[in-house]
């Protein structure tokens, strides 16, 4: 006769596993935002493909494990990145200098920008913690180069205009 075990409790996460997780979903909602518009499927798909693919204890095709990511903070990142788009990218073009339009930038960079301006329209997150968790996920993509200084400049300019009181 074999014993009944009881049924494992499901794991609660620490802060600093929270504070991970969040931070994938922002990487995740970037390279999103950039299938999105290089692929020019819709978000529904491209949420089910990252939630499917991306999340949980997934792997990349080399094999290396992914970081679980907060698919709530991934959902409503593109879904504000998208219903707030024009808003966003004006925000951006403000930022940038004026021979530089928002749709002359790299579109790597052009979706960090997305991503970290869906944060900012919504209150939840202060305006610090996104403009550091934003120049960390530009350092994912552009570890040596100018781009993560640029991308914190930029951040911050659009921070103080859409979140002034954050300051």
């Amino acid at each position: 006769m074999t014993e009944a075990t009881a049924p494992e409790k499901p794991h609660k996460p620490t802060a600093e596993e929270k504070r991970r997780m969040k931070s994938a979903a922002r990487l995740y909602a970037v390279q999103a935002l950039f299938q999105m518009e290089a692929s020019g499927q819709g978000v529904d798909r491209i949420v089910r493909e990252f939630e499917v693919h991306r999340f949980g204890f997934a792997q990349d095709e080399e094999g290396t494990e992914l970081a679980e990511g907060d698919a709530n903070l991934f959902r409503r990142l593109l879904d504000d990145a998208v219903t707030w788009q024009a808003k966003i990218d004006q925000a951006t073009d403000r930022a940038l200098a004026a021979n530089w339009p928002i749709d002359r930038i790299d579109p790597v960079l052009r979706a960090v920008f997305r991503a970290a301006g869906a944060e900012l329209v919504n209150p939840d997150t202060p305006p610090k913690v996104v403009i550091n968790e934003f120049v960390e996920v530009a350092r994912a993509f552009f570890p040596e180069g100018r781009e993560v200084k640029f991308v914190n400049a930029v951040l911050d300019h659009m921070a103080r205009a859409l979140r002034p009181d954050g300051f």
